[in-house]
């Protein structure tokens, strides 16, 4: 593919070509790694992989667990493969051309964990120019489907986990079952409106819903905050399942 770069996430230890125009993975891709509890040995699933950021990010940090990606845009799937080569990834990470929404024969089965990064941005404001951001922004009243889908995928006692706009919370909780649930804010500087929250939930757990304290990016001179230093840059990881770590 012309017209991309090379972009660094987890202090370098992953490299992703990811075109110039159109959506590009950053901050939300990194932290929703971060949050899945896979192991080796588990099955994982990303729905709307992209150019591969956040499936990249997941196998380095976890050795031996093995994901799958789906995306919608064929060229972007095969970039993301070829991240995955580039990576030393190929043999536990594989990116298929597909509509998550409608998925392809091959991954429609269980996962262990299951995660996305869906379009959350309805039609009010500025639109893209640039069809493929367009599609990977806009949600098209189609944001519970990625939910659903998301869920509907994970086997019994697994995770579905996702990242969205705080402002809509209230959505994901109407389409969600109510129990077996976190849901952990990212707020951009302490005291500010959280912009993004990762959502949670273990499939077919009891245990009652739970809002976490979250996690600041930025400290008070712009910089990042240590913790979320941590994430980014070592590879940390963000234990929504065993909050009190």
């Amino acid at each position: 593919m012309s017209d991309t770069t090379q972009d660094r996430f987890l202090g370098g230890r992953v490299t992703v070509c990811q075109p110039v125009s159109g959506f590009r993975s950053g901050l939300d891709a990194v932290m929703l790694a971060a949050c899945v509890p896979a192991r080796a040995g588990e099955q994982v699933l990303e729905l709307g992989a992209g150019a591969g950021a956040a499936s990249l990010c997941l196998a380095t940090r976890v050795a031996g667990c093995a994901v799958e990606g789906v995306e919608i845009e064929p060229v972007l799937a095969a970039l993301a493969q070829a991240n995955a080569a580039a990576n030393g990834l190929e043999e536990r990470v594989a990116f298929h051309a597909g509509d998550a929404l409608a998925l392809p024969a091959a991954l429609r089965r269980d996962f262990a964990h299951v995660f996305a990064n869906p379009p959350f941005h309805g039609e009010a404001g500025a639109h893209s120019p640039d069809p493929g951001r367009e599609r990977a922004l806009r949600d098209a009243g189609r944001f519970g489907d990625w939910l659903r889908t998301g869920l509907r995928r994970t086997v019994s006692g697994g995770t579905f986990s996702t990242i969205f706009r705080a402002d809509r919370l209230g959505e994901a909780l109407a389409v969600l079952p109510a129990t077996g649930l976190v849901v952990f804010p990212l707020w951009p500087r302490a005291g500010a409106a959280a912009r993004r929250v990762i959502l949670q939930l273990r499939k077919g757990s009891g245990s009652p819903a739970m809002l976490l304290p979250g996690l600041v990016l930025h400290a008070s001179d712009g910089g990042p905050a240590p913790e979320a230093e941590a994430v980014l840059r070592d590879g940390a990881r963000l234990a929504l399942d065993n909050p009190q770590l």
